[in-house]
C-alpha cells in the first residue's frame, strides 16, 4: 500500500510519549465502520474496571511501552491505511491525545476514539466518537480481582458521566453510542441512559452482547428484537466471528 505523503508540519520532532498496549493492523470488527481496513491503537491505563472487560491486559492489569508520538504516526503513516482507531484501556484520561490526534488529522486520517465516555479531553480531534456508556451489569461486584471492593465502588461511582457524554457527543461530527448487554434487564437503564443524552438517532445506538465468542442465535434472539422494534442496531463483533479472541486483532 502506498504511504500517506509527509505534511511540512509533520517533520518537526516530539518527544511526547504515551503508554501504548499494542498496535496493529486489522479490520473494524464493531459499529457503523465494520469491516473497514484500519490501524488501531491501544493505550493501556483506564479509570474504569468492567467486569467482562476484554482487554485487562489494558485495564485491570496494564502491560505497555512507552512510545513517542512521531514514531506512531509515522507508523500509521506507513500502513498506507486512511482510518486510525484509538482505543484502550480509556484513551481519553491521557492529554497526549490531543497532539496525537492533531497529527493524525493533518495527515488527513479517519480517526474513530473509542471511549466510555466518562472523561473529556477538550481541542481533541475525532471522526468518529464511538461511545460506550457502562451499565451495572458491568460493575464488578465480588471479582476475584477486586477483593477489596474499592475498584467495584470507583466504577460504579465513574460508570456514568451526562455532562461528559453530551459534550463529546455535540462536539463530533459523527457518533455511535455502544452498550454491552448481558440480558432484557438491561434495557431499562438503556432507555433511562439515553433520555439524558441529546444528539444522537435511532441509528447510532448499537446493543452488543457480552462475550469473546460467537453467541448462539437463541440467546441474541432478544436483542435482535429490541433493535428491530426500536430501530438501533444489533452489534455483531466480526473480528471475533473471523480471528477470535486474540490480540492483534
Amino acid at each position: 500500500m502506498t504511504a500517506l505523503p509527509i505534511h511540512p508540519d509533520q517533520r518537526t520532532p516530539s518527544d511526547t510519549s504515551v503508554p501504548v498496549s499494542e498496535s496493529f493492523v486489522s479490520i473494524q470488527g464493531e459499529g457503523k465502520l465494520t469491516g473497514v481496513p484500519s490501524w488501531f491503537l491501544r493505550l493501556a491505563g483506564c479509570n474504569l474496571r468492567c467486569r467482562w472487560c476484554d482487554t485487562p491486559y489494558a485495564s485491570w492489569e496494564p502491560e505497555s511501552v512507552s512510545r513517542p508520538v512521531d514514531e506512531l504516526c509515522e507508523e500509521m503513516r506507513a500502513t498506507g491505511l486512511r482510518h486510525a482507531v484509538l482505543t484502550g484501556g480509556e484513551p481519553m484520561i491521557f492529554p497526549q491525545l490531543l497532539p496525537l490526534t492533531e497529527r493524525l488529522h493533518r495527515m488527513g486520517v479517519h480517526i474513530t476514539i473509542e471511549t466510555a465516555g466518562t472523561v473529556t479531553r477538550p481541542g481533541v480531534r475525532c471522526h468518529l466518537m464511538s461511545l460506550s456508556p457502562k451499565l451495572a451489569n458491568s460493575t464488578p461486584v465480588g471479582d476475584p480481582r477486586d477483593p477489596s471492593g474499592k475498584w467495584a465502588e470507583r466504577h460504579e461511582h465513574r460508570r456514568l458521566n451526562f455532562a461528559s457524554l453530551n459534550e463529546l457527543i455535540a462536539g463530533s461530527p459523527d457518533r455511535q453510542i455502544k452498550f454491552v448487554v448481558t440480558g432484557p434487564d438491561d434495557l431499562p437503564e438503556i432507555e433511562s441512559v439515553l433520555a439524558r443524552v441529546d444528539g444522537w438517532k435511532p441509528d447510532d445506538i448499537i446493543l452488543m452482547p457480552e462475550g469473546v465468542t460467537v453467541p448462539d442465535p437463541d440467546e441474541v434472539a432478544w436483542v435482535v428484537e429490541a433493535c428491530r422494534t426500536r430501530g438501533w442496531r444489533y452489534g455483531d463483533r466480526l473480528h471475533i466471528r473471523l480471528f477470535g479472541d486474540t490480540k492483534g486483532t
